[in-house]
Protein backbone atom coordinates (compact mmCIF):
# COMPACT_ATOMS: atom_id res chain seq x y z
CA UNK A 1 0.00 0.00 0.00
CA UNK A 2 1.40 3.34 -1.05
CA UNK A 3 1.11 6.23 1.38
CA UNK A 4 2.67 8.92 -0.76
CA UNK A 5 5.12 11.43 0.57
CA UNK A 6 5.45 15.12 1.23
CA UNK A 7 8.37 17.27 0.32
CA UNK A 8 9.16 20.34 2.34
CA UNK A 9 11.65 22.99 1.41
CA UNK A 10 13.91 24.14 4.16
CA UNK A 11 15.66 27.40 3.43
CA UNK A 12 18.75 28.05 5.54
CA UNK A 13 18.58 31.36 7.45
CA UNK A 14 21.56 32.81 5.58
CA UNK A 15 19.69 32.35 2.28
CA UNK A 16 16.62 34.16 3.60
CA UNK A 17 18.65 37.35 3.81
CA UNK A 18 19.95 37.03 0.25
CA UNK A 19 18.76 39.90 -1.98
CA UNK A 20 17.63 37.53 -4.76
CA UNK A 21 15.62 35.42 -2.30
CA UNK A 22 13.91 38.52 -0.89
CA UNK A 23 13.16 39.85 -4.40
CA UNK A 24 11.60 36.52 -5.40
CA UNK A 25 9.47 36.62 -2.25
CA UNK A 26 8.25 40.14 -3.08
CA UNK A 27 7.31 39.06 -6.61
CA UNK A 28 5.42 36.06 -5.24
CA UNK A 29 3.55 38.13 -2.63
CA UNK A 30 2.69 40.74 -5.27
CA UNK A 31 1.48 38.05 -7.68
CA UNK A 32 -0.72 36.49 -5.01
CA UNK A 33 -2.13 39.86 -3.96
CA UNK A 34 -3.08 40.76 -7.55
CA UNK A 35 -4.68 37.36 -8.14
CA UNK A 36 -6.61 37.39 -4.83
CA UNK A 37 -7.99 40.91 -5.32
CA UNK A 38 -8.89 40.27 -8.96
CA UNK A 39 -10.63 37.03 -7.96
CA UNK A 40 -12.47 38.73 -5.09
CA UNK A 41 -13.85 41.23 -7.60
CA UNK A 42 -14.88 38.39 -9.93
CA UNK A 43 -12.78 39.73 -12.80
CA UNK A 44 -10.88 37.85 -15.47
CA UNK A 45 -7.27 38.69 -16.25
CA UNK A 46 -8.53 40.30 -19.46
CA UNK A 47 -10.92 42.55 -17.54
CA UNK A 48 -8.20 43.68 -15.13
CA UNK A 49 -5.85 44.28 -18.06
CA UNK A 50 -8.47 46.48 -19.73
CA UNK A 51 -9.08 48.47 -16.53
CA UNK A 52 -5.35 48.87 -15.88
CA UNK A 53 -4.43 49.79 -19.45
CA UNK A 54 -2.28 46.68 -19.77
CA UNK A 55 -2.31 43.52 -21.84
CA UNK A 56 -3.75 40.25 -20.58
CA UNK A 57 -0.29 38.73 -21.04
CA UNK A 58 1.12 41.45 -18.77
CA UNK A 59 -1.37 40.57 -16.02
CA UNK A 60 -0.56 36.88 -16.45
CA UNK A 61 3.18 37.61 -16.11
CA UNK A 62 2.49 39.52 -12.90
CA UNK A 63 0.36 36.66 -11.52
CA UNK A 64 3.11 34.18 -12.42
CA UNK A 65 5.63 36.13 -10.27
CA UNK A 66 7.46 37.34 -13.35
CA UNK A 67 7.37 41.09 -12.65
CA UNK A 68 9.02 43.19 -9.95
CA UNK A 69 6.47 45.34 -8.10
CA UNK A 70 7.54 48.90 -8.84
CA UNK A 71 5.77 51.81 -7.18
CA UNK A 72 4.32 52.91 -10.52
CA UNK A 73 2.93 49.42 -11.20
CA UNK A 74 1.51 49.11 -7.68
CA UNK A 75 -0.27 52.46 -8.06
CA UNK A 76 -1.60 51.53 -11.51
CA UNK A 77 -2.99 48.21 -10.31
CA UNK A 78 -4.34 49.59 -7.03
CA UNK A 79 -6.39 52.13 -8.99
CA UNK A 80 -7.61 49.48 -11.42
CA UNK A 81 -8.41 47.07 -8.56
CA UNK A 82 -10.31 49.81 -6.70
CA UNK A 83 -8.12 49.32 -3.66
CA UNK A 84 -5.23 50.56 -1.61
CA UNK A 85 -1.92 48.76 -1.20
CA UNK A 86 -0.33 47.59 2.04
CA UNK A 87 3.35 46.64 2.24
CA UNK A 88 4.78 45.36 5.53
CA UNK A 89 8.08 43.44 5.42
CA UNK A 90 7.42 42.19 8.97
CA UNK A 91 4.24 40.39 7.90
CA UNK A 92 3.58 37.36 5.75
CA UNK A 93 2.64 37.95 3.03
CA UNK A 94 4.43 41.27 2.81
CA UNK A 95 2.10 42.74 0.20
CA UNK A 96 -1.70 43.07 0.08
CA UNK A 97 -4.31 45.00 -1.86
CA UNK A 98 -6.86 46.35 0.58
CA UNK A 99 -10.43 47.07 -0.40
CA UNK A 100 -11.41 50.72 0.03
CA UNK A 101 -14.12 51.46 2.56
CA UNK A 102 -17.34 52.58 0.89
Amino acid sequence: MSRGYHTSWRVPPEHREDAAYRAAGRRMDFAQAVYERRSALGWSAAELADRAGMTEEGIERIEESGVDPTLELIEQLAAALESGASIDPRATPEFRFVSRAA
